[in-house]
């Protein structure tokens, strides 16, 4: 049965054909004037109603697809007329109007322009713009000369003339080597490049970017197309650069605490909110199961998507190989016969640079020079004793491009000598991009032995010593010149032996994969003579033909061609080599007319480079060729070149039947199709003199491996044209690409295989994958094999057309599945190529490969860009390529770089580097200078996001919890009052019903006066002052005195305490005390920061309403010094006493607190999320608080405590201050800051005054492990040990920081400290302790729960290592007199065991409630006294804001009981609810601070439903840009959310309280109002 696309729903009958055109303005098709008017008309209103026809390489040609559009309207050249082509789609003849791609790329940005919403602009720092323009531009690096398949124009002096020209083509950008192979483009003629230009001022003074999926074909009225209206409207875009971005409105915004902002980033964010509002692609169908279990979607095939409807494909055999009598029985034997028959013969000629003959090696030459190699390899290598090469050992050639003879010459010695070459190419330098993976195929084939040139070898890196070194992952290797002089004669009777050709091996051709790894491909000496027959037999050639090679001799069409099959035929071949090319295009035009070459083997670029250098030369002509082998005609984009050729160089003797498109197999060895369309002398298969059969097909349909005519005059679509028919002897079938190799129906894309005598046989040592390739049997949909001979698979996509004609649509290495829809890298370079080319790709060189993100592959497209673009010209372009492959293509773009030029890694020919590229991309390396991310347009297989059940009251969930058997999340220390008359008669504690702590402290100073309560440390470990009980209690008396005489306070006044951590901060606390005072501990201002650490104690001061400052001499100073002056105003503080000069005598009396709920001290700080709260602590809560502290450390007066401390809130402040006056015990005090000089400080004072109890916080701990990490061995020499510390906690108000724990046991395990002791404390705002590990009971557990479930607020335990697991260690054990309970933050009702919720606790020592002196209290007195709302409805909580759980384990506790462990999770108020779902900051920054080295620190918050992540950089501010994709990908992966703006900045941006807790909302608020000078900001589509 015909092939769908040939049925009649086509738009024309199958075997149309075309009349003649008789009107000089029609085409076919065309039948009346009126029709003709009608047509135009039409065109006028629509422009671009074309067949997209994308090019390959930087040439973008164009196929009209309405049928008859005006030729003089399109182009205003004449054309030659060229023959009808192909009855086999309905298609135009090609001719060479405006370039279509661009038209239909312009068409689609076009209808963009209406669209009013602008995308932000990337923010980057002046010096990284600096850096990435001009100055960074190296130029290429022509050290390598000919190895560099670089672009004509390096060293031209006519090149800026050609690019100013409009010549045929138009301006074309300047040379390509593009993702999949090296390519070419150029710009259209005429209106195409005028269009380009209004369009590129439009979208400057424009810089819109929706992303709306294209529906409609047609065009925004607004385009101008014709000539005369693209210069009319040229100058009305005047504005162009810097001062047309608008910033959209930059309305005032309010930050989340109210805070109006106005700034640049504020209104680049509600751009990005707004764009991203735009209505996109419909999100996939996604569902959830068992509320928490987060599944992604699973592709569900599209209903409309088009389905194969022909019939199962035949297997398409070739003509029967004809053997002739004469053929030689193997290649050494033609050698032979042309050797000494025909020695004079031209066999090849190498050229300079210059393109004078260089060398002419005959017939006769390299007979004997192979014969003489052949010779020394077997018998001079190695001793006489052990030859180093035997017949059937493989041996590497290195030879560079501009070297064919030594190669040939190479070659034939190694096959006469029965030795099996390895052709590979020259390594530059050690770390050239791939050179590892082919030192790894050399290895696996075990060479011991490389063939050079003396240049060659000359070239190669030295070592000092002048040795080649090894290079990297390469065997050892003995390097061999081949050159006559170095090599010896060999003796008369020694003759090689000259066998038919047989099943050895004769040479292994390399082959890199789209991973980037190298196989080596094993060619067989018959499979070797029968590939040379059947080219010679396709191709028709004949004795003494001459070709013209311009391909690489080392591999594929340059190999067979011009090394092999031209022997066989005794043929000449003319090599140019690419140094020339690269000096002058035209050489190789210039050189078939110079020798009348019959064939010529090129590559689509050639050709665009001759046409870009081509201007008028009479002295050539083409009449000679009769076949123009084109040598990637397995990218369908490289018609177009061949076209634009035909049309210019038909003047030139040029036949159109001429050109042969050929495909190359993807397993090098000779192919199956490189099927070259045949011309006389033999009849071709599709009759002599025809044109190819082309079609246009739909990319929709060719998506969904679907043949389909495009029957829609639609933007987009691919014309295919066929490469020829199937080779002789060989048996052609289409298989599926994936899975078992089932035959394709006829109207469906699939990959090539090949069974053929003349293919390779395997990969090298490699047998599982030489099974998946060279030994596939294609079964039929019933079952049957198709042949009982093995297939081999090409790795070439495509189908056969009528007539076994061979189309192509791409390869399987440029293939990108993205939700089930297969798309090509060539086409999505060619797409990007046609957004203004001239302008902005450097030379073309763009790759397209893809990664996996989230369950699906992303496509990423990296480009070089001109040295000379600006930032403008940058996002202009990667906006306008993202709506173009959106359009066109039906596909989002994940990451879209831009890199400097010449920076992307090279092949050995100077194409793009592909698989080094990605990897680049992938470990963070690829350093580009603008990067545009878009998840928000392509991930749409997220979880769906968590709908709300309708609220289930808390009796419910108490009932649910009770039936199901989870108990209510409770648990409580053990009881306190049961040691107090322990305490009494142990006479640690006076014996009264009720203490106060200034009481406490007289007692002591009677008792034990001499006992020695503190002792301070200065920075080098010695004691800088201590005070005993008795020193203490004047002190304060002298204090107390102070304020009463100087300061004038009554009972209850508010007094600041702003001093450094010491001594003096005590003594002034019990001087309150003592005068009836109420203090206020408050951290000085910075000495080297005053303006921004100033107006906070100034804050602290006005807020708590105190009536006087004590401080020290030195900080009074400081607070009247210039800048303070200017920081605050002096006049409004209150009176300032400086305590360093203290009255003698005593005050009258000590003051006692009548009522134990009195007013004790304000504990003033800041919150996470930057709010000053202080809270109030009465005397009662002070005395149950060190009660509670003193029974779970065991503290009393023998003991020894150190503490390494901030002492000006919580905890902190508490052990610093109240616990030794309390307990007796003695405390040593290391102020933190003394560790920033000396890190070693806190650990060698534990160690030295052998401290078993120690407390400290996370950013002491921190500022251990990173500044002693190297130092450890040193501080053993110095005696450090710590193997006598019992208990190290780490006072904290956060989640315990696992990693930082961990790292801290591990580095000081070795000094004795034993991991079991280190321990976390939690505490809040309203109960400053609410678990403190203690010196009994069990140690600390850790659970793992699942990420995922967490987020749903529930509880599960996986094992450790499952994915998404979280560890979570206990927070220390709950304290003596405290009860804790998890409730549910809303509905405040009772929660199970397996429920995140808040912690409430009741205690005796909670605070009192939040002090305001503006009658504020109000609005958060819940938060101390809250009630359940069901359950037990009569205690008093007080509500931590702290999410977490409680867990029952199975550890017994010193009463018996079992152990309940609190895990905290994170603070309510920075919990982020995205997607419905509860996200805590420091999981998302766990994962971002994993994905990159140069990743010192990182803070999320969300801002309007965006997720903003910043990140400080830690090296180069070049490498900014490479964190912005790693990051994105990271937390999609892991968390499954879209970041929106991803911020870099320097080290030490995020701020950081003194407990070491970052500060996320201070980090918005200054982002917000563009204070953080950030290094890179970029916002995510």
């Amino acid at each position: 049965s015909p092939p769908p696309y040939l049925l009649p729903h086509s738009p024309l009958p199958p075997l149309y054909l075309p009349p003649p055109p008789t009107h000089p303005l029609s085409l076919p098709g065309d039948i009346t004037q009126k029709g003709y008017e009608k047509k135009r008309s039409k065109l006028i209103r629509v422009p671009c109603r074309f067949t997209v026809r994308l090019t390959f390489h930087l040439y973008v040609e164009v196929f009209s697809e309405i049928v008859s559009p005006p030729l003089s309207f399109l182009a205003p050249m004449s054309l030659p007329h060229l023959p009808p082509p192909l009855p086999l789609f309905p298609t135009s003849p090609p001719v060479s109007p405006p370039d279509v791609h661009s038209e239909a790329v312009q068409a689609v940005l076009a209808r963009h322009v209406e669209s009013k919403v602008a995308v932000p602009m990337p923010s980057k720092r002046r010096s990284l713009v600096v850096q990435t323009s001009m100055d960074a531009y190296t130029p290429p690096d022509s050290s390598s000369g000919s190895e560099e398949e670089a672009e004509p124009g390096d060293d031209m002096p006519g090149m800026e003339h050609w690019m100013g020209r409009p010549a045929h083509l138009g301006p074309a950008h300047l040379g390509s080597t593009s993702s999949s192979s090296s390519s070419t483009q150029s710009g259209g003629s005429g209106n195409a490049g005028r269009l380009a230009d209004s369009l590129a001022h439009t979208h400057l003074s424009h810089p819109h970017l929706a992303h709306t999926h294209l529906t409609h074909p047609h065009l925004s009225q607004s385009h101008h197309a014709s000539t005369h209206h693209s210069q009319t409207h040229h100058g009305e875009y005047g504005c162009v650069g810097s001062s047309c971005v608008r910033y959209g409105n930059a309305e005032r915004m309010e930050t989340g605490d109210g805070v109006p902002v106005s700034s640049r980033v504020s209104a680049k964010i509600q751009q990005l909110v707004n764009t991203l509002k735009q209505p996109r692609r419909p999100p996939l169908r996604e569902f959830f199961v068992d509320d928490f279990e987060e599944l992604l979607e699973v592709q569900q095939p599209d209903p409309k998507q088009p389905r194969p409807e022909g019939a199962e494909m035949l297997a398409v055999r070739g003509e029967a190989l004809g053997v002739v009598t004469n053929w030689p029985p193997s290649l050494e034997a033609a050698l032979q016969r042309w050797g000494t028959i025909s020695p004079k013969a031209p066999c090849l000629t190498s050229l300079d640079t210059t393109g004078k003959p260089l060398y002419v090696l005959t017939y006769g030459k390299l007979w004997s020079r192979s014969i003489k190699l052949a010779y020394n390899i077997l018998h001079k290598l190695g001793s006489k004793q052990e030859a180093m090469v035997r017949p059937g050992d493989r041996v590497a050639l290195v030879f560079p491009n501009n070297d064919p003879v030594a190669f040939m010459v190479a070659f034939y010695g190694c096959l006469l000598a029965e030795v099996v070459p390895v052709p590979i190419e020259v390594p530059l330098t050690r770390k050239d991009a791939g050179s590892q993976q082919i030192g790894f195929l050399l290895g696996s084939c075990g060479v011991t032995v490389a063939l050079t040139s003396d240049a060659c070898h000359k070239g190669l890196p030295k070592s000092a010593t002048g040795e080649i070194p090894q290079f990297r992952g390469w065997p050892k290797l003995l390097w061999f010149v081949t050159e006559s002089k170095h090599l010896s004669k060999p003796p008369r009777d020694w003759f090689p032996h000259i066998k038919d050709a047989n099943n050895d091996t004769a040479y292994i051709e390399y082959k890199t994969c789209k991973d980037g790894s190298v196989l080596g491909v094993t060619v067989m000496r018959i499979a070797l003579l029968t590939h040379c027959q059947a080219l010679t037999q396709a191709c028709g050639y004949t004795e003494a033909e001459t070709i013209v090679n311009v391909l690489d001799f080392k591999k594929d069409v340059g190999l067979w061609h011009g090394i092999l099959t031209s022997v066989m035929n005794m043929m000449h071949v003319i090599s140019v080599p690419y140094s020339l090319m690269k000096v002058n295009p035209l050489s190789w035009i210039q050189k078939v007319y110079l020798f009348k070459a019959k064939v010529a083997c090129v590559k689509s670029r050639d050709m665009h480079w001759a046409l870009v250098a081509h201007r008028e030369q009479k002295d050539i002509s083409l009449s000679s060729l009769r076949m123009l082998l084109v040598a990637d005609g397995s990218n369908p984009w490289s018609i177009s070149s061949c076209d634009a050729f035909l049309n210019v160089f038909q003047s030139k003797g040029l036949r159109s039947e001429v050109i042969c498109p050929c495909a190359t197999m993807n397993p090098p060895p000779p192919p199956p199709h490189r099927i070259p369309r045949i011309t006389p002398p033999p009849p071709s298969p599709r009759g002599v003199g025809q044109p190819p059969g082309r079609g246009v097909l739909s990319m929709q349909g060719l998506s969904y491996c679907v043949v389909r005519v495009d029957t829609e005059e639609r933007l987009s679509v691919l014309t295919v044209q066929d490469v020829g028919t199937v080779m002789p002897g060989a048996l052609v079938c289409v298989v599926r690409p994936e899975g078992v190799p089932l035959l394709c129906k006829t109207d469906e894309i699939g990959e090539l295989c090949v069974c053929s005598v003349a293919t390779g046989t395997s990969y090298y040592g490699l047998t599982g994958m030489t099974k998946n390739t060279f030994e596939v049997f294609p079964v039929s949909a019933s079952g049957g094999l198709v042949s009982e001979y093995a297939f081999v698979r090409t790795g070439l996509l495509g189908f056969v057309g009528p007539g076994g004609l061979v189309f192509i649509s791409g390869k399987m290495d440029g293939l990108i599945t993205v939700s089930g829809r297969r798309h090509n890298a060539d086409d999505i370079v060619a797409t990007a190529l046609a957004v203004e080319p001239m302008k902005f790709v450097y030379r073309g060189r763009i790759a397209v490969f893809s990664v996996t993100v989230l369950r699906d592959e992303r496509i990423v497209v990296v480009a070089e860009q001109r040295p000379d673009s600006t930032e403008e010209d940058s996002f202009q372009w990667m906006s306008r390529v993202l709506q173009a492959i959106d359009s066109i293509h039906g596909v989002g773009v994940f990451c879209l770089a831009l890199v400097p030029a010449n920076t992307l890694p090279k092949t050995p020919l100077g194409g793009i580097h592909l698989s080094e590229t990605k990897q680049l991309y992938l470990e963070g390396g690829l350093h580009p200078c603008n990067v545009l991310m878009c998840p928000h347009t392509c991930v749409t297989n997220l979880p769906k996001p968590r709908q709300k059940q309708p609220e289930i009251g808390p009796a419910s969930v108490m009932v649910g919890n009770l039936v199901s058997g989870k108990r209510i999340a409770m648990a409580s220390g053990r009881d306190l009052g049961q040691s107090d008359d322990n305490d009494q008669v142990t006479r640690t504690l006076p014996p009264v019903p009720f203490l106060f702590l200034s009481e406490v402290l007289q007692w002591r100073s009677q008792t034990t006066p001499d006992h020695i309560l503190y002792t301070l440390l200065s920075s080098r470990g010695a004691v800088s002052s201590s005070l005993t009980c008795l020193q203490l209690h004047k002190r304060a008396e002298r204090v107390a005195a102070l304020l009463l005489e100087r300061g004038g306070l009554q009972e209850g006044d508010h007094v600041a305490l702003v001093y450094p951590p010491g001594i003096d901060l005590i003594a002034a606390f019990y001087g309150c005390l003592y005068a009836g005072c109420v203090p206020i501990t408050v951290r000085p201002p910075h000495p080297q920061n005053i303006s921004t650490t100033l107006p906070t104690v100034k804050m602290i001061v006005e807020v708590s309403r105190s009536a006087c400052v004590m401080t020290t001499a030195v900080i009074c100073k400081l607070l009247r010094s210039k800048e303070a002056v200017a920081t605050v105003d002096i006049r409004n503080w209150p009176p300032v006493l400086d305590t360093d000069d203290l009255p003698k005598k005593k005050p009258p009396a000590l003051y006692k607190p009548s009522n134990p709920d009195a007013l004790a001290y304000l504990d003033f700080s800041v919150s996470t999320t930057g709010m000053l709260a202080g809270v109030q602590m009465s005397h009662n809560a002070v005395g149950a608080f060190c009660r509670s502290v003193k029974l779970q450390c065991e503290l009393y007066p023998s003991r020894e405590v150190a503490i390494c401390l901030d002492p000006y809130c919580g905890l902190g402040f508490v052990l610093w201050c109240l616990c030794s006056v309390y307990s007796g015990h003695q405390s040593i005090l290391i102020p933190p800051v003394e560790l920033e000089s000396n890190p070693a400080l806190w650990l060698l004072a534990v160690s030295q005054l052998k401290v078993r109890d120690t407390f400290c916080s996370y950013s002491v701990m921190e500022l251990c492990t990173k500044g002693l990490g190297l130092q450890t061995e040193a501080l053993k020499a110095r005696g450090l040990d710590l193997s006598r510390v019992r208990a190290c906690v780490v006072v904290a108000e956060e989640r315990p920081r696992m990693s930082l724990t961990h790292s801290f046991s591990k580095l000081f395990k070795d000094l004795g400290l034993h991991p079991r002791s280190v321990s976390t404390a939690f505490g809040c705002r309203v109960n400053l302790a609410i678990c403190l590990q203690g010196t009994s009971g069990p140690d600390p557990t850790t659970v793992y729960v699942d990420m995922r479930a967490l987020r749903h607020d529930r509880v599960r335990l996986v094992e450790r290592g499952s994915p998404h697991s979280l560890p979570l260690m206990e927070s220390g054990k709950i304290l003596p007199g405290v009860r804790i309970i998890i409730a549910n933050p809303e509905t405040k009702g009772p929660l199970g065991d397996s429920h995140l919720g808040e912690i409430w606790v009741h205690s005796a020592h909670n605070g009192s409630g939040y002090y305001s002196g503006y009658g504020e209290e109000v609005l958060q007195s819940d938060h101390f006294t809250s009630r359940l709302s069901f359950g037990d409805t009569s205690t008093v909580w007080a509500r931590t804001g702290y999410l977490g759980f409680l867990r029952r384990t199975d550890l017994t506790d010193a009463s018996g009981e079992r152990h309940d462990a609190l895990y905290v999770v994170g603070a309510l108020e920075e919990a982020m609810e995205l997607r419905g779902m509860r996200y805590h900051p420091i999981d998302i920054e766990t994962s971002v601070i994993r994905t990159h080295k140069s990743i010192m620190e990182c803070a999320v918050f969300p801002w309007t439903n965006l997720l903003v992540v910043v990140v400080e950089l830690e090296g180069s501010e070049q490498e900014a840009l490479d964190l912005v994709p790693m990051v994105t990908k990271a937390v999609l992966e892991e968390h499954y959310l879209i970041v929106g703006v991803v911020v870099v900045t320097d080290i030490g941006v995020i701020p950081i309280n003194s407990r070491g807790e970052k500060q996320r909302m201070h980090l918005r608020d200054g982002f917000l109002q563009d204070q953080l000078d950030p290094i890179y900001v970029a916002y995510n589509m």
